[in-house]
């Protein structure tokens, strides 16, 4: 109202009652821009042995979380710092959209003016000191954190809830859809094998260890 633009704003609330943490130092532009550092890690990002990893970023990795799920990746961090000695940041994704109207707003100056310096877009600024392959897990559909799959620059990947809406508890659905936090972890210690950080043998065996189904039917055919 103050600047007198004719916008409209729409809000959208969770079922479920969780604490908000309090506002992080300097988190107030990324909270409009469509995502903050919300937990940085507890750990050093540790070392490779040599000739070990192809990515350059040590056993360290970017989880990006939405809605209700970031608390998912919240105790997905955690795990991957306490029991699999994986340096693990939380971001917080406020709108994936605004991300992807951001790189597409970018994309658009860089191309209509070739002889200026580029300018890079918000995930870019962001992740540009954070180094590791970036996981994305949201209750929605895959397709709403794909939107910005081409401004990450390394390693992406998305969990979602592809499939048919069914009825039970939040726990059970979440381990249903594999949006989880074990499901989070996995995709994490999966997406560092493939950088040669891990040897594929330690997710297999995290796999087992958190107790998943590795046989069972795709959530979006079930």
């Amino acid at each position: 109202l103050e600047a007198q633009e004719d916008v409209f704003y729409y809000v959208t609330v969770m079922n479920e009652n969780y604490a908000q943490p309090p506002l992080p130092a300097d988190a107030e532009e990324g909270i409009l821009r469509g995502m903050y550092l919300l937990r940085p890690s507890t750990l050093h990002s540790l070392p490779l042995r040599k000739g070990e990893g192809k990515g350059g970023g040590g056993k360290r990795v970017q989880l990006m979380g939405s809605g209700t799920i970031l608390r998912e990746a919240l105790a997905a961090a955690e795990m991957l710092e306490t029991e699999f000695d994986i340096a693990a940041e939380v971001w917080s994704v406020t709108s994936f959209t605004e991300l992807a109207r951001d790189g597409m707003r970018t994309e658009r100056w860089n191309r209509l003016h070739p002889t200026s310096a580029p300018r890079e877009t918000w995930v870019e600024t962001c992740l540009r000191d954070h180094a590791g392959p970036a996981i994305a897990a949201t209750d929605y559909v895959r397709a709403y954190p794909e939107q910005i799959a081409g401004l990450v620059k390394r390693p992406y990947t998305v969990l979602g809830t592809d499939g048919i809406g069914r009825s039970d508890t939040r726990s059970a659905l979440r381990a249903f859809f594999e949006v989880d936090r074990r499901h989070i972890a996995v995709a994490a210690l999966k997406a560092l094998a493939e950088q040669e950080a891990l040897p594929a043998t330690a997710v297999a065996a995290a796999v087992i260890k958190l107790g998943i189904d590795a046989e069972r039917i795709e959530p979006w055919c079930a």
